[in-house]
């Protein structure tokens, strides 16, 4: 309807130009997607996200929990990130290196790798923990008809660093024959205080449980123990050529823990007429593994498939248990 007469025609403004906002490029196009306001259920979603991350930071200050390595921060432990060890080359791509040993070699002994002279090549996936690892060694008396038949006597296991975990005296099932002291070291006085077969079995297939377990010639260990340990998780040092070959000989000899001692840790073992004590049968068995440990570990994950993680293995991480069913109401008091 036109205006009237004394009525002000409407003045037209141009329309006020926007400014439109430029990229580095160009203007720039429609919102991004990361942009767009998102629903009800996306801020659901970043509240629990807020609440994982608050908890696994607690966890971590509290050391329950490793902390996360960063993108582009991977190296060795100790601060020795930018450090390599002279005389070894290890690739930039690939390279995991799991949490610091105690001893100074393990922080190369904890990477596999061909060793060539002095030089790892085709680094792998970090081993296993020290405390993955356990060495064990067994001493048998004679029982049955002619004391032929042999049973546990005395049983000990030993850390990756050589430590005594466990160290007892086993009463056979069967009355004993014969002690066998010139090669086991045991009298009659030790059955004494020997716990039953049983109650010794039990406690040291708990502590094999989950290990990588280390022994010389240790099917024998396990036919005493009546136990039979997983292959994949077995390391037996009489069955290793490359410890054949730095001792100088041939690689399909069955050569004994005592020479392999004599040649390659310059130490003398099971002499006199004593006999053997299973705690340094264990602690030598464990030393000649750590001689040969990066090469050998490294020809088994070529020859062997890769074995799915135990649930029970403590690397694994679960994620679902940072859920609010699982929290302890007293470490949720001050965090959310």
């Amino acid at each position: 309807m036109s205006p009237g007469k004394g009525q002000m025609s409407p003045l037209l403004l141009p329309k006020a130009s926007v400014p439109t906002p430029k990229g580095p490029h160009g203007p720039a196009g429609p919102p991004s997607p990361r942009m767009t306001p998102q629903g009800p259920g996306s801020k659901k979603r970043s509240r629990r996200h807020q609440r994982f991350m608050e908890r696994r930071a607690l966890l971590e200050q509290k050391g329950l929990l490793r902390p996360r390595r960063r993108l582009g921060t991977q190296g060795l432990p100790g601060g020795l990130s930018n450090v390599t060890p002279r005389g070894w080359k290890v690739p930039k791509l690939g390279l995991s290196v799991s949490p610091p040993s105690a001893f100074p070699d393990s922080i190369v002994g904890r990477c596999s790798g061909t060793s060539v002279g002095n030089t790892v090549t085709g680094v792998q996936p970090c081993l296993p923990r020290p405390n993955k690892y356990v060495a064990v060694d067994c001493e048998m008396v004679g029982t049955g008809p002619r004391g032929r038949q042999s049973e546990l006597a005395r049983c000990s296991i030993v850390s990756y660093d050589g430590d005594v975990i466990y160290d007892k005296y086993v009463l056979p099932l069967l009355p004993v024959v014969d002690f066998r002291t010139r090669w086991s070291g045991i009298t009659k006085r030790h059955m004494e205080s020997a716990i039953p077969f049983r109650a010794a079995q039990e406690e040291i297939l708990k502590i094999l449980k989950d290990k990588i377990v280390v022994g010389h010639a240790i099917h024998n260990d396990f036919q005493a123990l009546k136990y039979f340990h997983p292959k994949e998780r077995t390391r037996d040092t009489s069955r290793i050529p490359l410890l054949n070959q730095r001792a100088g000989l041939p690689p399909g000899a069955n050569a004994s823990l005592k020479s392999l001692a004599r040649h390659l840790l310059q130490k003398k073992i099971q002499v006199g007429c004593k006999g053997h004590s299973s705690v340094e049968d264990a602690r030598t068995a464990m030393e000649l593994y750590r001689l040969v440990e990066v090469p050998w570990e490294a020809e088994l994950a070529h020859s062997q498939p890769p074995r799915p993680p135990s649930p029970t293995d403590p690397i694994t991480d679960s994620h679902q248990y940072m859920d609010d069913q699982y929290w302890p109401q007293d470490l949720m008091v001050g965090t959310l």
